[in-house]
């Protein structure tokens, strides 16, 4: 999807905006990095393998976030990276960050 492909369905806004965009990039963001804390004051009373995976993983979507927000600036946020596809609304709202579409990332996993 592009930042100015109309979303349909209730209680939607018509566009998705680079505004809009941003804040759910921050969120995640901001989501992984206090998870990050946590993993760090926790690491003393937990399993650290199952810790070290914890953070291996959030670090990996850190850098998904970061790539995102560089394709939001260069203009090509909301297009599959595979396929040029428009990436749909409703999986950007569950995944802000996602490069690919669903048919796409299937395939890369």
């Amino acid at each position: 999807m592009s930042l100015d492909t109309p979303r349909t369905g209730p209680h939607r806004p018509e566009l998705l905006t680079a505004h809009e965009a941003r804040q759910r990039l921050e969120h995640e963001r901001n989501a992984r990095l206090t998870q990050l804390r946590a993993i760090d004051e926790a690491v003393g009373s937990a399993e650290e393998q199952v810790m070290t995976a914890q953070k291996d993983v959030i670090e990996r979507v850190l850098g998904e976030i970061d790539a995102a927000s560089g394709r939001l600036q260069d203009g090509s946020y909301g297009v599959c990276q595979a396929c040029a596809a428009s990436i749909p609304a409703e999986r950007l709202e569950i995944l802000p960050y996602t490069g690919f579409c669903v048919p796409c990332r299937r395939d890369t996993a």
